[in-house]
């Protein structure tokens, strides 16, 4: 279960409207009987509530990175210039945000991130957390840039 955090508040996923919760979609037609088809997100806004932009112009280019996160280690403060979304494979990981916003994710969680916000995430269980995240970019162009 996900739990985005609100400064002191928790909300649970009844309360997470940017992030459809999963589902199993009508998309299943399209793909034949041969497969299962569930939704992990579909939203037009990022984790915390912001909408997403528009897309840059430029020649697209996709980026998929496994990124692993060992037990209690934090990554350096970071903003993403363009939309990217993962889910977490293992582990439990948080994100926060400058502004006092955090997510929770535990194995099986999705997240669509923030764009040109300044966040970190850390590792916050007891084993490695591995994520795959995918990038929307710009072909030369950086999918983050650390502070």
């Amino acid at each position: 279960m996900r739990t985005m955090i609100l400064g002191a508040l928790a909300v649970g996923p009844a309360l997470l409207a940017p992030i459809a919760l999963p589902s199993v979609a009508l998309a299943a037609d399209a793909h034949g009987a041969a497969a299962t088809v569930e939704t992990l997100a579909k939203t037009t806004k990022s984790w915390d509530g912001a909408t997403l932009p528009a897309y840059a112009n430029g020649q697209p280019e996709i980026t998929i990175l496994r990124i692993t996160v060992q037990a209690g280690q934090k990554l350096a403060v970071h903003r993403h210039p363009y939309i990217n979304a993962g889910v977490l494979l293992k582990g439990e990981l948080t994100v926060r945000t400058e502004d006092g916003k955090s997510l929770i994710l535990r194995a099986g969680d999705p997240i669509v991130e923030t764009v040109q916000t300044w966040h970190h995430g850390e590792n916050s269980g007891d084993g490695p957390a591995e994520i795959v995240v995918f990038y929307a970019g710009i072909e030369g162009q950086p999918i983050t840039i650390a502070r």
